[in-house]
């Protein structure tokens, strides 16, 4: 496929994987991040800053903010990363936001006369910088077209779910919805066992191979077993993403108990001081609670 410029915002954990896929894939990658030392450890990769740009522009723009704020403003804000775009040029939008606000942005790209996925992600930093994610995308056919040499670089499956935003954005909070309550139940399990006198090795032998498991489970378990909260997905993702899942929830009349319980697990445990950890520490807060020791403790 031929080679596109490409520029990625945000170079956090899953943003330099997946620029780090473009350029493995032959893409001129440009990055821009507010931490300079990542557009530096871009460089080192064989990247370029969006500052090396100049005058020219870029055929694609992959967007890999925290939030709703951010991607509007980066977008179209005071950095106005979406100028930088060619015109027809494309953008990927991959940020967990509300559906109703990605129709808001493709109508503000298309005003400007470019192109606009809903792409949001999943699959985590190992599987960014593999170019194995997920992306649950929804826009027009020429969108899919326009950003179809990214999506081949940085996925291994893209599901294709409308021929305009907010579907996307609806499956990945769908998504999220089961995630964040699957890490939760995987914290509460782990607690439950150790006030039974089981060990925390034993636990994850035998639900991984039993029906209670599930991938979060397993991806999150052995965190707490090695005692490693370094953040591949922080336990601050979760009050944003499952309040999304809530205020849409709300909006449709729909009561979510379950959400709403794992919600305020995560809201304690950034009130804690966890929030900056790996969300398998919401396991302390239960350990906290019930006086256990988890691996590591003193």
């Amino acid at each position: 496929m031929q080679s596109k410029s490409i520029l990625v915002i945000g170079l956090g954990s899953m943003g330099f994987g997946m620029a780090g896929s473009l350029l493995r894939a032959g893409h001129k990658v440009y990055g821009a991040d507010i931490d300079a030392q990542k557009v530096r450890d871009l460089g080192a990769k064989g990247g370029l800053s969006v500052e090396d740009l100049g005058d020219a522009r870029v055929d694609i723009l992959v967007s890999v903010v925290l939030n709703a704020a951010q991607t509007e403003t980066v977008l179209f804000g005071a950095p106005d990363y979406a100028a930088r775009l060619a015109e027809g040029g494309v953008i990927l939008s991959c940020a967990t936001v509300p559906p109703a606000f990605a129709c808001d942005m493709e109508a503000k790209a298309q005003a400007k006369g470019l192109l606009y996925l809903d792409a949001p992600i999943s699959g985590g930093a190992i599987k960014a910088a593999a170019g194995q994610l997920s992306i649950m995308a929804s826009g027009s056919e020429a969108a899919f077209e326009a950003a179809a040499p990214a999506l081949e670089a940085m996925a291994e499956t893209v599901h294709r779910l409308g021929d305009a935003a907010g579907p996307g954005s609806a499956m990945k909070a769908t998504n999220q919805l089961l995630a964040g309550v699957h890490i939760a139940a995987m914290g509460e399990a782990l607690a439950f066992g150790l006030t039974q006198g089981l060990t925390v090795d034993r636990i994850i032998e035998v639900i991984s191979q039993s029906a209670g498991t599930s991938w979060m489970f397993e991806n999150r378990a052995p965190h707490v077993r090695d005692a490693d909260y370094t953040p591949r997905s922080a336990i601050n993702i979760w009050p944003k993403d499952l309040g999304i899942v809530s205020e849409i929830a709300d909006s449709a009349d729909l009561d979510v108990p379950i959400t709403a319980a794992a919600l305020e697990l995560y809201r304690r445990a950034a009130e804690a001081g966890l929030g900056l950890q790996d969300d398998a520490a919401i396991t302390k807060i239960y350990a906290a609670q019930a006086g256990l020791k988890l691996p590591g403790d003193a």
